[in-house]
């Protein structure tokens, strides 16, 4: 699923555009409202200076909405991507880019400027010629070229900082892979909505089906925050509260606010169209008692569909994360190695501590076939597979003076339940880049636990990277998809502070979770 909000986008201004034209058109037939009545008595009063709708305004104008199309699109369908995709160049493509910038800048106030020429709004001004002004009237735009150049830079100025704004929105909704699905789903969907808000009235307009201007104004205070509240509340608010029994005080609460701040967001454009600021209080009303219920009511009968796909989204990033965490864990370099020091001690010992590594690695393995495939597991079996996978890594290192591990799990009061495999990926990454043989190195793991939850906090010191060291090319799971489970399961019931100095990598976790039913 990708998000589709370029898309909507240039289908909303390829509509416009459209739709434009087709209001000039309907002006020349005399269909739609315009002052063309005047053009015959103007020529019988000018016959040095003919007048023609065709030539002097149609023409011109459709030429202008086209010079904005054709830079529109150069800018979405070459440039951006450009910039999107630029990796090694990026001197050569920001000086491409900024030539760009200005040559459409350029092509674009002198062709407007052009068609205003062309249409000789000072001699035939009727009323219709505010596009033509937009970069100021030029006499003689052929002979002062930079005329209105200002004016187009600035628009371009403002789209671009519009289009940095949406790349980067489109990146954040797409950055988090499988679990982005339902964003990128409620993405397109609110894309859409608002494109068809944006075209309605103005399609309307063009065909004169309404006229009445305060219809439009009313139009564009209430439709928008019946749309921002649909969203809010369908896909927010309440999935939110779908488990709480009974009305919660902060649902309603929340119901009011966001209600509220929806309904005056058009503050601005009541403003300026002269309409009564009780009008925006009315609106909250409505939103509040009106719309609100009709929201729960469509989320009702869609509450299924939408549940099931939220659902599907955790369990596919639940999959996706424990399936990382196998492949980086479970590896032939981490199994070689143990194996290898098992091997070691068997001849130097004869057996007792290669039966125990052989036992805890066993242990390990059980691990992972057992309990790895349920949601929640109790923490005392999680503490289980780290002290036995702390051990097995001590046994690689434990004929090294340099290297210092110390650990302090306390096993009290941690009568919970824990998502699987949750804390080791913090242990993997200490002992991945916290320990060089050949340097003083040390970590540090501590675990404790009592009424409120656990508290985990691991420590090691950096090095740099060992490029022979096969453990370095292996990536492992990442903070970031530990990050992605905590939000995931533990939503506003943790903490995870990372931190790192010029000596040691710090991680502090503070986990709230369930009590074990065990």
């Amino acid at each position: 699923m990708k998000v589709e909000i370029r898309k909507y986008e240039r289908l909303l201004i390829t509509f416009l555009g459209s739709i434009t034209i087709l209001e000039y058109i309907l002006q020349g037939l005399n269909i739609s409202p315009v002052y063309t009545a005047g053009f015959d008595q103007y020529n019988i009063t000018h016959p040095s200076h003919p007048f023609y709708y065709a030539a002097n305004i149609f023409l011109p104008r459709v030429i202008v909405v086209i010079l904005f199309l054709a830079v529109y699109f150069w800018v979405n369908l070459y440039t951006i991507p450009q910039l999107l995709r630029a990796n090694r160049r990026l001197v050569y493509i920001y000086l491409w880019t900024l030539i760009q910038f200005l040559s459409s800048s350029y092509l674009l106030a002198i062709g407007v400027n052009a068609a205003s020429w062309y249409a000789h709004p000072d001699r035939n001004n009727y009323g219709e010629f505010s596009l033509f002004a937009l970069f100021g009237y030029n006499e003689n735009p052929l002979v002062d070229l930079w005329s209105g150049f200002d004016r187009a830079l600035i628009i371009l100025l403002i789209y671009s900082i519009y289009a940095g704004i949406r790349e980067y929105v489109i990146s954040k909704i797409e950055k988090n892979g499988t679990k982005s699905n339902y964003r990128i789903l409620i993405a397109n969907q609110f894309s859409a909505s608002l494109c068809i808000v944006l075209l309605l009235p103005k399609l309307v307009s063009v065909l004169h089906l309404i006229n009445d201007d305060s219809l439009y104004h009313a139009y564009f205070v209430f439709i928008p925050s019946v749309m921002l509240v649909y969203f809010s509340n369908t896909y927010w608010l309440f999935p939110s509260y779908a488990k709480t029994n009974g009305v919660s005080f902060n649902l309603v609460s929340r119901l009011g606010i966001s209600t509220f701040f929806y309904s005056i967001l058009m503050i601005g454009f009541i403003s300026r169209t002269g309409l009564s600021p009780k009008v925006l209080l009315v609106n909250w009303v409505i939103q509040l008692l009106v719309t609100t219920p009709v929201t729960w009511t469509l989320y009702q009968l869609r509450k299924d569909k939408i549940s099931t796909l939220r659902g599907v989204e955790m369990a596919l990033s639940r999959s996706t994360a424990d399936l990382q965490f196998l492949r980086s864990q479970i590896n032939p370099h981490f199994l070689f190695n143990v194996l290898n020091t098992i091997y070691g001690m068997a001849l130097v010992d004869e057996s007792k501590r290669s039966a125990n590594a052989i036992q805890m690695l066993g242990d390990m393995m059980r691990f992972m076939l057992d309990d790895n495939h349920l949601d929640f597991i109790p923490l005392s079996n999680e503490i289980n597979y780290l002290q036995n996978y702390i051990a097995l890594q001590k046994l690689r290192v434990q004929d090294s003076d340099e290297i210092e591990i110390s650990e302090n799990i306390t096993t009290e009061d941690c009568a919970f339940e824990i998502v699987p495999m949750l804390l080791i990926p913090f242990v993997e990454n200490a002992f991945k880049h916290g320990i060089n043989l050949g340097q003083k190195s040390w970590i540090s793991i501590m675990l404790t636990c009592d009424h409120n939850g656990i508290r985990f906090n691991v420590r090691n010191s950096i090095h740099e990277a060992d490029i022979n060291d096969p453990e370095q090319k292996h990536s492992g799971i990442g903070l970031q998809n530990v990050r992605e489970r905590l939000n995931m399961f533990y939503p506003g019931r943790h903490r995870l502070t990372c931190e790192t100095t010029d000596k040691a990598f710090h991680v502090d976790l503070i986990i709230k979770p369930k009590k074990s039913s065990v």
